[in-house]
């Protein structure tokens, strides 16, 4: 399979996930990302030693998830930007990358050298792209954030998923949750770029904020508060179903697992999940025998629903559902949807080789190409290919070593 982003080369100057995410997903897809670390720190991810209170890896690996998903496929380059002998390999770099990827403050590029004007007088025809807390107009222009604030508390997800009354703000279900999201969505606009270049002529410079991609992932209900004019009223659901569809929401079983009903026409599916469930008296019961009845008795019937799916174990309802043609679908945990069986059918839960030699797996971007699962290889180490790409761009061993008495390079 030829991979669309093959003799595509991306130069990476940022740290964390947001914009990382993005070079991982494009290496997926056959560029060549070479990832710039500071010499002496790297990535200020490779110090988080704790994710959400758990280990961040296991003892005796280099091995850290929180490093592998956004870097994967990536080779590393330990490079002090901050001095001026590391100039040259940085503007030969620039020179000969099609994308340059960063999500450095507007203080730091200017401090660094890195902003559009400095970049575009090396390569003019390269595309620059800004990964951002909250854009780059604005009186927050400078101001840094993670998901955790500009996409999940600013961009409303949390206040749309924390319920009335509550005494804490829910929190979000996984670590770099809104940056994965926004790496992809970065991923997906420099391939945009890259096409428009190869067809016009003309080359970009793309912005995508968190705050964005929050307020895109909640537009919704966004355009329905822009519509009414102001905050939607609190809309408190029913405990059971929704207020006009029983076969709606959350039904917990037997053993306190969860079962998502999603069954958006409740007269059509109402018959077909009483006679799954063994209760086939109530497709005739007055209140239910019509859609119009079922709507307006929505309440009795949900609370019916409620009874059967809780006396009978999770592992009966994934089998009993899975004979229907209704939507619905087991609420799993991480590890339930690492051995997902469609997401391993699909290719989507990938292997791959950690740097002791050890077999490991990783989710996978969710795109792929010509019906054949992405190719992972592992992260890269701490500035392991300094010399191997700089090799590349033509300099000497002595130079190298030069550059390394300096400090400039790791």
């Amino acid at each position: 399979m030829h991979k669309p982003m093959e003799g595509v080369r991306v130069l990476e100057v940022a740290q964390f996930t947001f914009v990382p995410a993005a070079g991982a997903v494009l290496a997926d897809w056959g560029a060549d990302v070479i990832k710039i670390e500071h010499a002496e720190r790297g990535d200020g991810q490779r110090g988080l030693s704790r994710v959400l209170g758990y280990a961040g890896g296991s003892a005796g690996s280099s091995f850290f998830p929180i490093m592998e998903g956004p870097n994967r496929g990536k080779r590393s380059v330990g490079l002090a930007l901050e001095k001026p002998s590391a100039r040259r390999v940085l503007e030969e770099l620039i020179r000969n990358s099609d994308v340059f990827l960063t999500n450095f403050l507007p203080e730091s590029r200017a401090k660094l050298g890195i902003d559009l004007e400095d970049v575009r007088a090396i390569n003019p025809d390269i595309i620059y792209v800004r990964g951002s807390g909250f854009g780059v107009r604005g009186p927050e222009a400078g101001k840094g954030g993670y998901d955790s604030t500009a996409f999940w508390a600013r961009g409303g997800s949390a206040a749309g998923v924390t319920p009335p009354g509550a005494e804490r703000i829910t929190r979000m279900p996984s670590g770099a949750y809104g940056d994965s999201m926004g790496g992809l969505t970065i991923a997906g606009g420099i391939a945009a770029a890259l096409y428009a270049r190869a067809t016009t002529g003309e080359t970009s410079v793309l912005d995508v904020s968190l705050l964005g991609v929050g307020a895109w992932a909640t537009q919704f209900t966004v355009n329905l508060a822009l519509m009414s004019g102001g905050p939607l009223p609190v809309n408190t659901p029913p405990k059971h179903g929704s207020a006009t569809n029983p076969l709606i929401g959350a039904y917990r079983t037997a053993d306190r697992r969860w079962i998502e009903l999603s069954m958006l026409q409740p007269g059509r599916y109402w018959p077909e999940f009483c006679r799954l469930a063994g209760r086939p008296e109530l497709v005739d019961d007055e209140r239910f025998d019509s859609a119009d009845k079922l709507m307006a008795n929505a309440g009795a019937a949900a609370e019916i629903v409620a009874e059967i799916v809780a006396a009978r174990p999770y592992a009966e309802w994934v089998e009993i559902l899975g004979r229907g043609e209704g939507q619905w679908a087991a609420v799993q945990n991480a590890w339930e949807v690492g051995q997902d069986q469609s997401l391993r059918a699909n290719g989507l839960i990938a292997p791959v080789v950690d740097a002791e030699g050890v077999d490991r797996e990783l989710v996978t971007n969710p795109v792929q190409f010509d019906e054949t699962p992405a190719t992972l290889t592992r992260a890269p180490l701490f500035a392991e290919h300094t010399d191997e790409v700089l090799l590349e761009l033509g300099l000497s061993e002595d130079e190298l070593i030069a550059l390394k008495i300096d400090g400039a390079v790791t």
